[in-house]
């Protein structure tokens, strides 16, 4: 089948007269990429030295292996959860430290590999110290506090962990969905849509007051989309119909308005809420015999 190729100079039927350009996708890059695919080599080439010694040196030698594989994969999972912490501006610490303990995997791994070539203490221990210690240089560690949370109600923040789990795994499953179909207006249509609803998670996780509102959006609505998408995909890459394209895309593009809708409708609360706050708090003063000046800080009796 002949796919359309677009460019710089190639005319796209979503930015013709008439119609509204979509937002331009955001590039996000791998955090766990060919760095951490160069681990592997290691145990690779450990594994494959152990084979023509002994049986001693083989047995360690794979043990040795599968150590240094098993932390390297703690450790593309561990930069995962970091990279999805430093995104959001509320977020947990992760559950448990994966790269501290892909730092020990190697140094352990690094001391069962020198063993087989100096049995003995010493040495392997200290080999296994120094790649430890290069490991978390070069990689660092597990962020190990909380960011963003002060003030907020854990229990409120458990149930708004949940929600998004479940609509996090609905988005993944749409993008595996869509490359059945093979078409790549679609898939670029639903990455639209999908930042945008990523978008309104993100607003719902700083604050969680936001949940019984969006509750709809992210479980309701998100499931009608992932089911949707599901049996458009199936459909189209059986049948390549151009009307049930088009009615996908247009599906697509009435549940980006609405998540857009209900993400500004959510900020717009969150302003309105503040200016309630300041508004109190402008009224207690003034009760107090403070006379509150916006263009200077408050002054209080006592620094009089």
């Amino acid at each position: 089948m002949a796919r359309r190729f677009g460019g710089r100079y190639s005319p796209d039927p979503d930015t013709q007269p008439g119609k509204t350009p979509r937002k331009t996708q955001r590039l996000r890059v791998d955090p766990a990429g060919g760095r951490v695919n160069l681990m592997f080599l290691p145990p690779i080439v450990l594994a494959a030295t152990s084979l023509m010694g002994g049986a001693g040196t083989l047995v360690i030698g794979l043990a040795g292996a599968f150590v240094l594989a098993s932390g390297v994969w703690l450790l593309r999972e561990g930069l995962l959860a970091e990279a999805e912490y430093n995104e959001r501006k509320v977020a947990r610490r992760p559950a448990w430290p994966r790269k501290i303990f892909a730092a020990l995997l190697a140094g352990l791994g690094t001391a069962l590999a020198a063993y087989t070539s100096e049995p003995g203490t010493v040495a392997p221990l200290l080999y296994g110290v120094a790649v430890g210690a290069l490991h978390v240089a070069a990689f660092g560690i597990d962020p190990l506090k909380n960011k963003g949370m002060e003030g907020i109600d854990t229990f409120q923040q458990d149930r708004v962990a949940r929600v998004v789990d479940e609509a996090e795994k609905l988005l993944s499953g749409m993008s595996q969905a869509i490359l059945r179909a093979g078409d790549r207006r679609a898939e670029a249509r639903l990455a639209d849509f999908q930042d945008t609803a990523r978008h309104l998670i993100r607003t719902v996780e700083e604050d969680p007051r936001d949940l019984t509102a969006a509750r709809k959006y992210l479980v309701v609505y998100l499931r009608g989309a992932h089911d949707a998408t599901v049996k458009f995909a199936d459909f189209y890459a059986r049948n390549h119909d151009e009307q049930a394209r088009d009615d996908y895309l247009a599906l697509l593009d009435d549940l980006d308005e609405n998540f857009a809708a209900r993400t500004a409708k959510s900020l717009l609360d969150d302003r309105s809420d503040l200016n309630v706050e300041i508004d109190v708090l402008r009224a207690r003063l003034s009760r107090e015999g403070v006379r509150l000046d916006q263009s200077t800080p408050v002054n209080t009796k006592e620094d009089q």
